[in-house]
């Protein structure tokens, strides 16, 4: 019975987030304007560090081949 109150839970909140969404579309918007540039900075910085990183673990493995 758990699995069925479980998908019965699980659609009545799904129906409420639909109607949340249309209900609030505009601030819903407002929110994507805010959080996208931010997080489009962010996973900048953090593919800018990460290849960062990735070329200095090559530096560091061609100078170990060298010797």
């Amino acid at each position: 019975m758990g699995k069925y109150a479980g998908v019965v839970v699980g659609a009545i909140v799904a129906l409420l987030g639909v109607i949340g969404l249309v209900s609030w579309w505009d601030l819903f918007v407002d929110l994507l304007k805010a959080t996208v540039p931010a997080m489009l900075v962010f996973g900048g910085v953090i593919a800018v560090i990460a290849g960062m990183s990735e070329i200095k673990d090559e530096l560091a493995a061609a100078k170990e081949e060298k010797k």
